[in-house]
């Protein structure tokens, strides 16, 4: 697998350099020379896999020869050993539940994959590997977790003060090992800027051997295209074969892989991503005008993003058109008073408890139907987080009926451990530099 950055076509680089450098020096990122077409046969039966053989023959399609068949399927069994079950509310829509993992969030799938991945690739005697993560929530337990002893590897994990979870910071700061965690006084985009001035500066990369755990790293795109497929091949068990899936959307990364997965041969009808008011996104397709701003905290915190970083890899995938991207994808944005609304909603009408996250994208289904002529669509939004982690967003009444996971309840009884730091690029560097 070749790979270019979306800085510059003529830098070609191999998967593992990309997965180690996570992001080029022009400050692109790295995205296929090609994208393999999967064999039509494979597709029009995607009913006959089970998740496991579907990872497999989407990773190996894209990868090849990067890594030997039976090492890629090991990887694959050690990495997924959890289901992506959807669960129906009607005839026609579905949650796709992505936090049946341990972290409880849908980024356990790249998490989990990079990490082995990773491994795979580290020489014994190498130089330590430093792994630096920018969190607004959810990315940093699942990386956490999924490099906690992982030999030869050390992590930092940057999130931003108060603007998490109770157990997502539990989830971060109680670990050990090699796993550590900074708390930045500021937003996740100012998390996610230290950690890519990192990579550009020379001094630090020449005396440390980072990579990065964001969705900035190509290995964590690749394993969150494995769950459409096995989405759609749920559906076709049921019959069903127009789809659109709704996509909660922070850093871009979910829906990103989404589309790359649609590259590939995915049979999706639509893509709708769905955000909070940290709208970069939808304002972009409904004027032109691509304008970051400072990011606004809401209770969906993991889509608290106000630049986007992977949208960059979406317009690559569609030559940087803004019209081929807005036929495939339509925006929406939520304020945190309609998502409440929405939580109540869906309890009322379906008996079912959705996080913050994946209420968002459930209005957003609402919302693409009003606009939309009848079809016979069936609608699958991701849930990307356990309602367990967002226990003081929920009425009383709901609250009560979330089930929470035994690992939640060990969590509660750990010491959160964590280095305070203001936004300043000097600083980090000298944590960096001076921690052993």
């Amino acid at each position: 697998m070749k790979l270019y950055s979306t800085n510059n076509h003529d830098l070609k680089i191999d998967f593992q350099s990309a997965v180690f450098n996570s992001m080029p020096q022009d400050k692109g990122l790295y995205m296929p020379v090609e994208i393999p077409a999967l064999e039509q046969d494979f597709i029009q039966h995607l009913d006959r896999y089970t998740l496991r053989e579907i990872a497999y023959k989407v990773s190996f399609a894209l990868l090849q020869d990067d890594i030997p068949a039976n090492d890629l399927k090991s990887i694959i069994d050690d990495a997924i050993n959890f289901e992506a079950p959807l669960h129906p509310l009607d005839e026609d829509t579905y949650v796709l539940e992505l936090f049946h993992g341990p972290s409880l969030a849908f980024k356990d799938f790249g998490a989990r994959f990079m990490s082995r991945v990773m491994a795979y690739f580290l020489k014994d005697n190498e130089q330590l590997l430093d792994v630096l993560v920018a969190t607004s929530g959810d990315t940093g337990g699942a990386v956490a977790l999924g490099f906690l002893g992982v030999p030869n590897t050390r992590v930092t994990i940057l999130y931003p003060k108060g603007k998490v979870s109770e157990i997502q910071e539990l989830q971060l700061c109680s670990n050990g090992q090699n796993i550590r965690a900074i708390e930045i006084d500021g937003t996740f985009d100012d998390c996610q800027h230290l950690v890519k001035q990192a990579f550009a500066d020379d001094e630090l990369n020449s005396k440390r051997r980072l990579t990065s755990a964001n969705s900035i790293n190509i290995a964590r795109l690749i394993p969150q295209t494995f769950y459409y497929f096995n989405a759609v091949a749920q559906l076709f068990r049921k019959g069903k074969r127009e789809v659109v899936f709704a996509v909660p959307s922070g850093n871009f990364g979910n829906i990103a892989a989404g589309l790359l997965a649609y590259k590939m041969g995915l049979p999706v009808k639509q893509f709708i991503a769905a955000t909070n008011v940290n709208d970069t996104v939808p304002r972009f397709l409904e004027t032109g005008v691509y304008e970051t701003r400072p990011s606004v905290q809401t209770y969906a915190n993991a889509m608290d993003v106000g630049a986007p970083s992977n949208w960059v890899r979406i317009m690559a995938l569609f030559n940087e058109q803004r019209e081929s991207v807005k036929e495939m994808v339509k925006s929406y944005r939520y304020t945190d008073e309609q998502t409440v609304q929405a939580i109540a909603d869906i309890y009322r009408q379906f008996n079912y408890v959705a996080c913050p996250h994946t209420a968002i994208a459930w209005l957003a289904i609402q919302e693409y139907q009003k606009q939309q002529a009848p079809a016979d669509d069936t609608f699958v939004f991701l849930s990307t987080a356990h309602p367990c982690k967002f226990p003081d967003i929920f009425p009383a009444e709901i609250a009560a009926k979330i089930d929470i996971p035994e690992q939640v309840n060990a969590l509660r009884q750990k010491e959160k451990i964590a280095t305070a730091m203001p936004v300043d690029f000097d600083a980090f560097k000298a944590f960096l530099l001076t921690a052993e």
